[in-house]
């Protein structure tokens, strides 16, 4: 009697390529997955939600382009626009500078050189809340140390800094500047640590001093690192808001109201008016995207 053979079923198996496709898209998965949910959907929402009247409560009502029109009329958006052009203006140059010399200087072989950079790095990590308060503690207006200082040299009129309209923008530009450096100065490090010893030897042959060499030598090394940061602290100045919330709260009145923090009032203060906050949101976007343009451009450059 003949036996019938059983026929095993055919199994498919994956080749190695798709396997390992699979699994490099099984890591880079999560972040897709987040970045998705929590950043890409949120921005098209706002987007559509800038056209919208809304009020979190009540139905979406869709009213065009009335919330960009608004800003035009807008007081406070205007002088939070203003505001931040000054803020970026005054923190970027001074960040550079500051950043540059730090970086220039603890590049040189002097006496507890780590132990330098270890501080001046401090401040970028530590915590906000505390390195606040304090700066607050340092130019408090009438026991501040600061004023104390300015006091014992003979200054008549002592400025109010955080507390004052005419000082408070410069009050923060200093203390993110104060704050934010020391991480550039780490960056700027990197870019010197990446410039030829030939060049300056060469240079000290042909008789040039420090100042020639820095001219010549120093900044034209550093030109990519030095572009790199310097987009980097623009989009981070037009996105400020932490410094200007723990230090003056947007005041006095509105002398350091500036976009983001116009963001908050009008999504967060009062009645939320969630579809102007996010046209003033789309304006933030539109200026951090022109300098992110200006990045691309000068990527080629300096390819």
């Amino acid at each position: 009697m003949a036996t019938k053979t059983a026929v095993q079923p055919k199994r498919h198996t994956l080749n190695k390529s798709t396997r390992e496709t699979l699994i490099a898209y099984s890591f880079i998965a999560p972040n897709f997955i987040g970045f998705t949910v929590f950043t890409l959907v949120p921005v098209l929402f706002a987007f559509i939600l800038a056209f919208m009247k809304w009020d979190g409560v009540n139905a979406m009502e869709f009213i065009g382009f009335a919330n960009f029109t608004r800003m035009l009329r807008d007081k406070n958006f205007i002088q939070a626009f203003w505001h931040t052009i000054v803020y970026v203006l005054g923190t970027v140059p001074l960040t550079l500078v500051c950043s540059l010399a730090l970086a220039i200087l603890l590049n040189q072989k002097i006496f507890a050189r780590n132990f330098f950079r270890t501080v001046c790095f401090f401040p970028y990590v530590a915590s906000l809340v505390a390195v606040a308060a304090v700066w607050n503690f340092l130019f408090n207006p009438s026991m501040g140390p600061v004023n104390q200082i300015l006091a014992s040299f003979g200054a008549e009129t002592l400025p109010k800094w955080a507390a004052g309209k005419n000082t408070a923008m410069l009050t923060v530009i200093l203390f993110s500047v104060w704050k934010n450096m020391g991480y550039y100065m780490v960056i700027f490090l990197a870019g010197l640590q990446g410039v030829n010893p030939e060049l300056y030897e060469a240079a000290s042959l042909d008789g040039a001093n420090k100042w020639q060499k820095f001219r010549n030598v120093t900044l034209p090394q550093l030109a990519p690192t030095t572009f790199f940061v310097t987009i980097m602290v623009i989009i981070q100045s037009f996105k400020v808001f932490d410094q200007m919330y723990m230090i003056t709260q947007g005041g006095p009145g509105t002398s350091t109201l500036v976009l983001v923090y116009q963001i908050y009032n009008e999504a967060f203060v009062g009645t939320p008016e969630y579809g102007y906050a996010s046209a003033i949101s789309m304006v933030l976007f539109a200026l951090v995207l022109a300098v992110t343009l200006v990045q691309f451009r000068g990527e080629k450059k300096y390819a």
